[in-house]
């Protein structure tokens, strides 16, 4: 997205500085200030993909793209006897930079910004029908235009082909490292203390690492995308349910770990795999671990299918004494009438409300609300997120029962966390007096920490 988007603004900008100096130079201020326009919103694409603002500056070039070249077609380069039109090309290989561009938004604009660009040029190229206006340029100058249009035609085109097959081979290439990962043993599974009011560690939450031996520690916000999308998710998920379950049978030869519970989390993909519950039983079962230590986080997206299946599978594993977390809870497509019919033991508020709640009314209704309704229904409320104790004190003032986030803990690696758990950790103490993190590394973490 950011080659491609680089690519259209970049040939937008050398294509209206040469035809916007040319009509400059000939008096055409008019149209010169037209492509002073583009120009400027080139420059504007190019700040917002330097920023991050990847779908708006392919939004923004779309648009700019096709009303630039439209206007050029058939307006400027109206066609004679003896030098047909040729600004309608751009036209062909801007739908195909289109079909990348647009490929993360909704189907209306999926589709129907290339196939814009592609009836356009079908109309523009069976018709030689062209208003007659001040702005038409003559033969003399729409005659070398002709090799010019086609050759950045031709280039606009190759790039954008060249970018395809190198975001291919990037993801293809991507997706075979995360699976030597998984055989060579460089993931590894950190640990987030999950604290009770009383400041007592309650359990962990496994979360996932990946340890590359050239690129260091990748963000799971990179890696567990990739894994949805080559397939690799049930079996990174059964990976970690296994590591965690044998975790839980180091814990429970130890006295003062032996009562710590530790969630994971599930996926959809995985979640929704046949084999799920039979595969959940025979971790905990090779790990000879009791049941109840075992904690399954599931997020509203695990719902969204068939919520009978859903229901029936938690069933069997409730009836074995594992217990299940509501993830991410009042962020997705929250229903009482489901709620009502899972058998949960904890609802999980999510970081985005625990961290405006203080400046947010809405925020903090929010987190009151879920606090209210997991008592009421007899669950426990676990708040994420949580990195100030000002923000602990409000949610124990709202009843909420258990905490996890930086104020007690970033994730660490186990034997970081038993030392903490054994004596070496001081809970409860406010971030702002602890270097856990900058500002730029805290924002980076709260994202893995919540992938």
């Amino acid at each position: 997205m950011r080659r491609m988007l680089l690519l259209g603004s970049g040939l937008t900008a050398v294509f209206c500085v040469g035809w916007g100096t040319f009509f400059a130079l000939h008096g055409n201020r008019a149209i010169a200030a037209l492509d002073l326009v583009c120009i400027l919103l080139s420059a504007l694409t190019f700040h917002l993909v330097q920023r991050g603002r990847i779908r708006q500056a392919a939004r923004l070039l779309s648009g700019v793209l096709y009303g630039v070249m439209t206007f050029n077609a058939a307006y400027l380069d109206v066609p004679s006897l003896g030098v047909p039109r040729s600004a309608h090309a751009f036209l062909l290989g801007y739908a195909v930079v289109a079909v990348l561009l647009m490929r993360d938004e909704p189907p209306w604009l999926r589709h129907g910004v290339p196939l814009l660009f592609l009836c356009t040029y079908a109309v523009l190229a069976s018709s030689n029908a062209g208003p007659q206006t001040a702005f038409m340029l003559p033969d003399s100058v729409r005659a070398p235009g002709v090799w010019i249009n086609h050759g950045f035609v031709v280039a606009l085109v190759y790039g954008a082909l060249w970018i395809i097959q190198a975001d291919v081979a990037q993801r293809n290439g991507q997706g075979r490292e995360l699976e030597r990962a998984l055989l060579q043993g460089e993931l590894l599974l950190y640990l987030q203390p999950q604290v009770g009011e009383d400041g007592r560690i309650l359990g962990a939450e496994a979360l996932l690492r990946w340890q590359h031996p050239q690129r260091g520690m990748v963000s799971p916000g990179e890696f567990i995308p990739l894994a949805e999308r080559s397939g690799l998710m049930p079996a990174l998920g059964d990976w970690v349910l296994r590591t965690a379950c044998l975790r839980l049978a180091a814990w429970r030869l130890d006295a003062r770990t032996a009562g710590l519970q530790l969630a994971v989390n599930v996926s959809a993909s995985q979640f929704t795999q046949p084999d799920f519950v039979a595969r959940v039983l025979a971790r905990v079962a090779e790990a000879g671990i009791d049941p109840s230590m075992l904690k399954l986080e599931l997020t509203e997206s695990v719902l969204a299918d068939d919520l009978d299946a859903v229901v029936a599978k938690m069933a069997v594993l409730k009836a074995h004494g594992i217990g299940f977390s509501l993830d991410d809870f009042g962020t997705g497509f929250s229903s009482l009438s489901y709620l009502r019919r899972l058998p949960l033991d904890q609802l999980k508020i999510d970081q985005s409300f625990v961290r405006n709640m203080l400046a947010s009314p809405n925020d903090a209704a929010i987190a009151q609300t879920v606090v209210a309704l997991g008592r009421t229904l007899g669950l426990q409320v676990i708040a994420e997120g949580v990195e100030t104790d000002e923000q602990r004190s409000f949610l124990c003032e709202m009843g909420c029962e258990a905490f996890q986030g930086y104020l007690f803990s970033r994730p660490v690696p186990p034997a970081e966390f038993e030392a903490q758990l054994h004596g070496a950790w001081r809970p409860l103490v406010p971030l702002a007096s602890t270097p856990l993190a900058g500002p730029a590394e805290g924002a980076r973490d709260r994202q893995i920490e919540h992938t």
